[in-house]
């Protein structure tokens, strides 16, 4: 009789083996690893002066965010949270929390908010660089107040740019095509193991399948400036750039691992670029002893730096390479 039991569990376990295939358990299980850690945003700002007139005065909305630390930090989108008065955040076991702002950054539309608890669950952050197109990617996030809601798809494209509220374009952002609609802002886009690769940003209105997302590696360095200083302070040359394929034998004879570098596009007038004399049509190669074979790469090279300190560029210049000593000055807020 208990041979006859074990038999049909492991008849049962194999059956479900069969109705769910690899792509369903792919998608379970990320939802299994990532879901905890997602929470639900409710957030009132003050309304224009036009509306208070007219007896509105508060305008209320709601969004996504993702816990990164067991403390209380979520990660979440400027735009969901800017200018709000109070945030009320929703946790997976149902319980509401009041949350404060700990730093926002409209220039990459990310911002970082706070719960008064501890141990709570904590999603992992992954690496954004080793994204492929075509890769499996999970969103979960709380669409049109639908809250634990889970779309799965594909990576479209990479290195879009999008153009965030400041006016100013957040580069190397994440196409997908996992549905998207609004109240999924801030939240998680993870890959097949949970692991979350991007945070969810906006949908074009209007399409079908074309949504982007904020790449994790971008996230963790805001992240990690605006718990520690409540803004983000960025280094800035004064360059539009651009990623391009570098030729193989060009990598071979400057011994250069990556297959990509970061070209100067533009160079601005008056800018610590220009000042040290870079010019467009440049590849941006390595910046102090930091390989840069993305804009990630540079941003994040910038990024541990100081204002105002010397910086030794790598460049390529036509055939030959050189090193330029450049001081980068902080970005302007129209920058």
């Amino acid at each position: 009789m208990r041979t006859e039991v074990v038999d049909a569990k492991i008849a049962e376990a194999q059956e479900a083996a069969q109705v769910y295939d690899a792509y369903s358990q792919a998608v379970m299980g990320a939802v299994e690893r990532v879901g905890p850690a997602v929470v639900s945003l409710v957030m009132a700002r003050p309304a224009p002066e036009q509306l208070k007139r007219r007896g509105l005065p508060e305008l209320r909305g709601a969004g996504s965010g993702v816990i990164i630390a067991p403390d209380g930090y979520v990660l979440t989108n400027s735009h969901v949270v800017h200018m709000a008065h109070t945030i009320e955040v929703r946790l997976p076991d149902g319980r509401t929390l009041p949350a404060h702002l700990v730093g926002d950054d409209p220039f990459s539309d990310l911002a970082v908010i706070r719960l008064p608890e501890g141990g709570l669950p904590v999603a992992e952050l992954g690496d954004s660089s080793h994204l492929r197109v075509g890769q499996l990617v999970v969103a979960v996030g709380n669409p049109l107040g639908f809250q634990a809601t889970v779309t799965a798809g594909v990576i479209s494209a990479l290195g879009r740019t999008l153009r965030a509220e400041t006016g100013r374009l957040i580069e190397n952002v994440i196409q997908t095509d996992a549905a998207l609609n609004p109240g999924n802002s801030g939240g998680p886009l993870a890959d097949f193991r949970g692991m979350v690769i991007g945070i969810n940003t906006a949908v074009i209105a209007g399409s079908q399948g074309i949504c982007f997302a904020i790449p994790v590696n971008t996230a963790k360095w805001v992240a990690s400036q605006l718990i520690r200083d409540g803004r983000v302070r960025r280094a800035y040359l004064g360059i539009g750039a651009q990623v391009i394929s570098l030729d193989r034998r060009i990598a071979v004879a400057h011994r250069i691992e990556a297959g990509t570098a970061v070209r100067i596009s533009e160079v601005h007038p008056d800018t610590a670029a220009a000042r040290a004399g870079l010019r467009a049509g440049d590849l941006v190669v390595q910046i102090g002893g930091a390989p840069v074979a993305t804009l990630d790469d540079l941003v994040a090279a910038l990024g541990q730096r100081a204002i105002g300190d010397p910086v030794p560029v790598h460049l390529l210049r036509g055939a030959e390479r050189l090193i330029v000593e450049v001081r980068p000055t902080e970005m302007p807020e129209q920058a």
